[in-house]
């Protein structure tokens, strides 16, 4: 009896190490950006497939890639490409990070709804954030100072921004850091003076866009190229899929499952 329970114990021990269950489950981990998309192709998927359950979370592209290296989710959603040390990590650890590209995402700079400005200019975005422009007077608007909010370090939309806004400044030491788009979007709701940047499909009537150079974001924009803060989106798998890690990946890239990526306000790779 006691050989029996010590039996369960021990694989109770490695299935909390796992995080993973047996059968059909599937867990999803990793970009806010991409978290809506994740969410909706489950609830699709899982009224198709009655004996899958798909567990969905958005804890960030690199704690997403971390977890799929660790072995504690499936797929990693990323707002970015794996980077070579992540990539590094997972050759150490017999996993192999295999992206696929499943929608494109435009970063668009808003503001509060009151904000009487709505064009701006890349070098005016950039010395926001590197703290060269302090107040909304020296981009047409109120004498008052303007409050940056900004995405996290561990964030995918915050590395994609840092490279094309940024260009190797770093972000002024006062910003305000969120940890989500969605975080993002109620922070600068709330505040009349602040600017941020979320992900296309977070884009309601709460906040105001601005255009950039004179360019409105657009599926069309984003797709063309046209739109200066462009990106793909991914899920990232331990090599070439299978299963039913396989058959969900496929459907992402269906017409089925790119349907499902316009419908959340995203733009389809097809």
């Amino acid at each position: 009896m006691k050989k029996f329970l010590m039996i369960i114990f021990t694989g109770l021990i490695v299935f909390s190490l796992t995080g993973l269950s047996f059968g059909e489950d599937l867990r999803i981990d990793g970009s806010t950006t991409v978290l809506p998309i994740a969410q909706k192709a489950a609830e699709v998927y899982m009224k198709k497939h009655a004996d899958t359950r798909i567990f969905v979370s958005g804890s960030g592209s690199g704690t997403g890639i971390k977890a799929l290296i660790d072995g504690t989710t499936h797929i990693a959603t990323s707002s970015r490409e794996a980077k070579d040390k992540e990539v590094a990590s997972g050759k150490a650890k017999g996993i192999t990070l295999t992206g696929h590209k499943v929608a494109l995402d435009g970063i668009i700079p808003v503001v509060h709804i009151s904000m009487k400005i709505n064009d701006i200019t890349m070098e005016q975005l950039r010395d926001v954030y590197n703290g060269k422009i302090k107040s909304w007077k020296e981009l047409g608007g109120p004498n008052r100072p303007i409050s940056v909010v900004s995405r996290d370090t561990s964030s995918g939309t915050y590395e994609v921004w840092e490279e094309k806004v940024l260009k190797g400044d770093k972000v002024r030491a006062d910003a305000l850091l969120v940890a989500s788009n969605g975080q993002a979007v109620q922070t600068i709701a709330q505040n009349k003076f602040a600017i941020g940047y979320i992900g296309i499909g977070y884009i309601d009537k709460s906040v105001k866009i601005l255009k950039v150079n004179g360019k409105s974001a657009s599926p069309a924009s984003v797709r063309d190229g046209s739109w200066p803060v462009a990106r793909p989106l991914f899920m990232y798998t331990n090599g070439k899929p299978t299963g039913v890690i396989g058959k969900f990946i496929h459907f992402m890239m269906s017409a089925e499952g790119q349907k499902v990526v316009n419908e959340v306000k995203y733009v389809s790779i097809q």
